[in-house]
């Protein structure tokens, strides 16, 4: 249960929520509510399907690449940690830019890729998921949908939000994720080093 907690809290932050409710409100404002909740619907299907890939095919892609999981640590590690610098230096992450003009259907391009799973965002699911084994498979696999379904819930609830918090609310909550996403790689890069010494016999 520890575990299941702890995988949720930890991919709640890596999805960023309140930066994809920002580029939500941005991508869908002449939307209306109906067609709203169907692209919110549909971006975070698409979310879950491409991290349900790279969650149980990680190791598979690790060893066809012939890489070790403590060097993908590190460099998931420094991809997600340069992530967690954009969003608290900008608001934004990095590759993920609003589009000029409205796209025909903006649920999947941009918002499940790059907005919900960015390059970072993909690094660090292929290490979760690789480092675990199995029931904490299963407790991990749980926690990465409820964080889905949390940030689902953040879409239907984005109009809200906006109205509470305000756009400088939801760019500072954006920054506070970014600090905490910065100490989550952190960890990352620090136990794929120690992992990478101790196989070396240092």
């Amino acid at each position: 249960m520890a575990l299941i907690l702890s995988t949720w809290v930890k991919f709640a932050f890596l999805f960023a929520p309140f930066f994809v409710v920002s580029m939500f409100l941005a991508l869908t404002r002449a939307d209306s509510v109906a067609d709203r909740r169907s692209i919110a619907n549909r971006a975070v299907f698409a979310a879950l399907c491409i991290s349900l890939v790279l969650f149980f095919f990680g190791s598979a892609l690790f060893a066809l690449l012939g890489i070790t999981l403590d060097s993908f640590r590190i460099g998931a590690g420094i991809l997600l940690f340069l992530s967690a610098i954009s969003l608290v230096r900008d608001g934004v992450r990095a590759n993920a830019e609003v589009p000029s003009e409205q796209r025909e259907d903006v649920s999947v391009v941009p918002l499940a890729i790059p907005t919900i799973v960015g390059p970072a965002t993909i690094g660090t699911i292929l290490v979760y998921g690789a480092e675990l084994h199995g029931l904490d498979i299963a407790y991990g696999l749980i926690g990465l949908v409820l964080a889905l379904i949390s940030l689902l819930v953040c879409l239907h609830l984005s109009t809200w939000m906006e109205r509470i918090l305000g756009k400088t609310g939801l760019n500072v909550l954006s920054k506070v994720t970014g600090l905490i996403l910065a100490a989550m790689a952190s960890q990352i890069v620090l136990t794929g080093i120690h992992g990478f010494l101790q196989s070396a016999g240092l």
